[in-house]
């Protein structure tokens, strides 16, 4: 179960457009080259800081010179005035160096070389398709393996049926509200209400009592705000009143929530069927029902670890062979494959097309010799 299940989570990064930097995340080896490429924005970062660091010194050590002399000269019971190097000083700090202090650019300059530094950096990273197609490889991690969505979120990847981790990483992560928000967003914008729901209750429940950080897409009244749409949309009005409700205590000029808070309150009293808070919320049915139940019950089963052969189908008749490679083959023919991965197609009329539901690369590669593997690799 471990192996296949490893096996999908590469997968999921395949799932990118080709016209993305997608093209990149055909294996785990292109995931570690992003890692990479993040380890030299922190170096930028750490001089950017330093250079902030340096600066807010300089004004502090403006602060304390100017509030030692408020503190001490001019403090004292003589009139200060009476006094033509501390009036000359005076006015020269209130018309040069306050100044200098309240218009320096040098906060801009600072900012400027890393805004610089990333975009010399910015065609090798990834694109908004990229971040899209991540998300919805945790959606296709959730529905496949049936797992709790909560759980997920903290790291587990605990089936609903079952609490116990079936599948254990070496270094465990957790999502955050923001990263919640954003996987609900992507499903939100398709109109995929039932993953919306699920994903932005995550976020609103991170995102309570916690502080906005700047570097943060989404906050908890964006989350609030789309699941309560979210609900409205699956039919359960009494949640996005709720809601919406609670929306309005944090931004109660809102004339649109205040609109939806009356459109809601007018349906429940009406009521109509499909507002009960009791809905269970249900999973679309896709073109490829059939096939995509049978999958995914096979990823859900458990059991001992497969043995060598394995029959996927009677009819046709499909053999899996587990551990018929080594893994040096395994990196070997990787590296082969890698410069001519390319999505995968499937037949549509005379010609062929990508397809949301095949999420795999192929490559095509000519036998080089006896030691190169070659023929089609995906």
């Amino acid at each position: 179960m471990c192996s296949c299940f490893t096996l999908f989570i590469v997968l999921y990064l395949l799932n990118m457009p080709d016209e993305s930097f997608g093209e990149m995340f055909t294996s785990m080896l292109s995931v570690n080259q992003a890692v990479s490429a993040e380890r030299k924005l922190i170096d930028h970062l750490i001089i950017y800081i330093e250079h902030e660091a340096q600066r807010l010194e300089d004004i502090k050590r403006f602060f304390s010179r100017v509030t030692s002399l408020h503190d001490g000269i001019y403090n004292e019971p003589s009139d200060p005035i009476a006094n033509p190097i501390a009036a000359f000083k005076l006015v020269k700090r209130l018309k040069s160096e306050w100044l200098n202090v309240v218009h320096s650019t040098e906060a801009e300059e600072n900012i400027k070389v890393l805004r610089e530094d990333y975009r010399r950096m910015e065609s090798s990273l990834p694109k908004l398709e990229d971040l899209r197609g991540a998300a919805h490889g945790l959606m296709r991690l959730q529905d496949v393996y049936n797992l709790h969505v909560e759980s997920l979120v903290r790291g587990h990847f605990q089936q609903i049926s079952d609490p116990v981790d079936f599948y254990k990483l070496s270094v465990s992560d957790m999502l955050s509200g923001d990263d919640c928000f954003l996987v609900g967003k992507v499903a939100y914008d398709l109109e995929d209400y039932y993953h919306s729901v699920l994903w932005f209750e995550e976020a609103v429940r991170l995102f309570r009592g916690t502080e906005w950080s700047p570097e943060n897409e989404g906050t908890l009244e964006d989350a609030l705000d789309h699941l309560a749409f979210s609900h409205f949309k699956t039919g359960n009005i009494s949640h996005a009143l709720s809601l919406s409700r609670e929306l309005l205590l944090h931004d109660p000029m809102n004339r649109r929530v205040h609109f939806n808070v009356e459109k809601y309150e007018k349906l429940l009293n009406e009521n109509l069927p499909a507002t009960s808070s009791g809905l269970t919320l249900k999973r679309p049915d896709g073109i490829y029902l059939r096939t995509r139940n049978a999958y995914e019950q096979l990823c859900q089963t458990k059991g001992s670890q497969p043995i060598r052969r394995e029959i996927i189908s009677l009819q046709p008749y499909v053999v899996l062979f587990h551990g018929f490679v080594t893994q040096a083959e395994a990196k070997n023919i990787r590296k082969y494959a890698m410069p001519g991965l390319r999505r995968s197609v499937v037949a549509s009329g005379m010609n062929q097309a990508t397809a949301e539901y095949r999420i795999s690369k192929s490559s095509l590669r000519p036998r080089i010799s006896k030691q190169s593997p070659g023929g089609r690799v995906s």
